[in-house]
């Protein structure tokens, strides 16, 4: 046998050969050696994560004033109908994006596509921040949503790069990195934007910051993306390199076998068209039933924060709160904070000791206890319910296939779950404005009308999670 040929290692008898110096099998064989946590490559996915996660939670303190100052809005109850539909075009701009992402990701590898993520959030979150119009300000936040394609790769990123035993753990950084960002996001959101009415003595109105009262919250958040782009350096390489890309794509498709087992001809019925590959995903049960509740448990996110960020700043003849955007920035930096401990000390544990569904419908059933008693609870909700939801799912999701076909798996999540991303500001800045509209309802006010109607999603997502609708049995076991 050639020496170039014990070189490339086999990843499977009769299966494709790697090419040399393959950056896949160069960190499997590290991982092998190395049985504890990849403390290292966990923190620079964690970094990353985070400054691409920020841009979105920050927007939510200030969004209600920054509509207001930009005079789309003939009356105050109109602002939160187009407040949402500046939350939705970061979503829309990520649906038509997600999947080409995620090919993306498959065929050149994670790393470049990080890359270029991170690039997209410094120029046009920065952009955001100097929207002087409407539609300039809906235009930024959509090319950074289309530009942005972190969020599928990054996911199979996370599972690629430990051992198995601890892919749990990697995945729970990702969205652990996201209630960092529900943290620190609302923090610097809440009390940065505005600076020269909140710290006249730091920032004069003629300044850039007074005459781009927004501006400051978005630069922050894209130094601190400049400075992921720096850590970007050194994250390996997670993609195996074939060198039979047609073997690859008929053994993809030959991967949807429950036992993985290609060996017993079944890979030869299936071709090798690598769109007929993306087309049997749509047809993984398994798979599709994860990214379902993903996407309905997305919606109720997205929905909340928008709904909870418009009525905590509202008048209080619309029966809102009257807070400040420090205010806004505190309680949901309180509610991140939740997040970050549950999903770092308590979700792992309850995860190897139960399972993944049990922990899942605790917290559906507990979101819509406290979501009942919102106007008491409000800063407690979403605890549970949001750090439990999300990583299950995304466990599940990329069990659910290969490596191969983890990149356009997670893009066809993303693509899904952005679309019920986009709707819910939109549908939530409506529903909002319509229920300032009719404070006297027929029945109940129309604020306890919204909330009552958030609660109808997380019972349909609960429903969800029973048979015939869930189907991930295998995994379970």
């Amino acid at each position: 046998m050639a020496a170039g040929a014990v070189a490339a290692p086999l990843l499977a008898k009769g299966r494709r050969v790697c090419k040399e110096g393959c950056p896949g099998c160069r960190l499997d064989q590290i991982n092998k050696t190395n049985t504890g946590v990849p403390y290292l490559n966990f923190f620079y996915v964690w970094v990353v994560c985070l400054c691409a996660a920020l841009p979105i939670q920050s927007l939510f303190p200030y969004l209600y004033f920054m509509i207001r100052d930009l005079k789309v809005a003939k009356q105050e109850e109109d602002i939160g109908f187009y407040a949402g539909f500046v939350g939705a075009a970061y979503f829309l701009g990520r649906t038509t994006s997600a999947v080409p992402w995620g090919m993306f990701a498959d065929k050149y590898g994670r790393k470049p596509c990080i890359m270029i993520s991170i690039l997209s959030v410094i120029v046009f979150n920065t952009l955001f921040g100097l929207s002087t119009t409407y539609w300039m300000a809906i235009i930024t936040r959509g090319l950074l949503g289309l530009l942005c394609g972190i969020l599928g790769p990054i996911k199979a990123y996370a599972s690629e790069v430990c051992r198995k035993e601890h892919q749990a753990l990697g995945i729970s950084l990702v969205t652990s990195s996201r209630s960092i960002a529900l943290i620190t996001g609302p923090a610097i959101g809440g009390f940065l934007a505005r600076p020269a009415k909140k710290y006249p003595n730091l920032f004069s109105e003629e300044s850039i910051f007074g005459r781009f009262p927004y501006f400051l919250p978005c630069l922050v958040i894209s130094a601190l993306a400049a400075a992921a782009g720096v850590a970007c350096i050194w994250l390996p390489e997670t993609l195996h390199m074939y060198h039979d890309e047609k073997m690859e794509a008929i053994d993809a498709m030959g991967a949807q076998v429950t036992d993985l087992n290609i060996e017993d001809g079944k890979a030869n019925q299936l071709g090798s068209d690598r769109m007929a590959s993306t087309k049997s995903l749509l047809k993984n049960r398994q798979l599709m039933s994860a990214i379902t509740l993903y996407c309905v448990f997305s919606l109720h996110d997205t929905a909340y924060l928008e709904i909870f960020s418009l009525w905590a700043v509202s008048s209080r003849k619309y029966r809102g709160l009257s807070l400040t955007s420090q205010d806004v920035g505190t309680a949901l930096a309180i509610s991140g904070f939740g997040v970050l401990v549950y999903q770092l000390v308590i979700y792992p544990l309850l995860a190897k000791y139960a399972g993944l569904i049990k922990p899942f419908r605790f917290a559906a059933v507990l979101s819509i206890l406290l979501l009942t008693t919102y106007p008491f609870l409000s800063n407690l909700y979403g605890v549970e319910l949001k750090a439990t939801i999300t990583v299950a799912c995304n466990i599940l999701q990329n069990t659910a296939v290969i490596q191969e076909q983890r990149g356009v798996a997670n893009g066809i999540s993303v693509t899904l779950m952005s679309i019920f991303k986009a709707v819910a500001p939109a549908a939530g800045g409506i529903l909002f404005s319509w229920a300032q509209k009719n404070i006297t309802g027929l029945f109940l006010p129309g604020d306890h009308i919204l909330f009552f109607m958030l609660n109808m999603v997380s019972v349909i997502g609960l429903s969800l999670t029973f048979k015939p609708f869930f189907s991930m049995t295998s995994v379970m076991k």
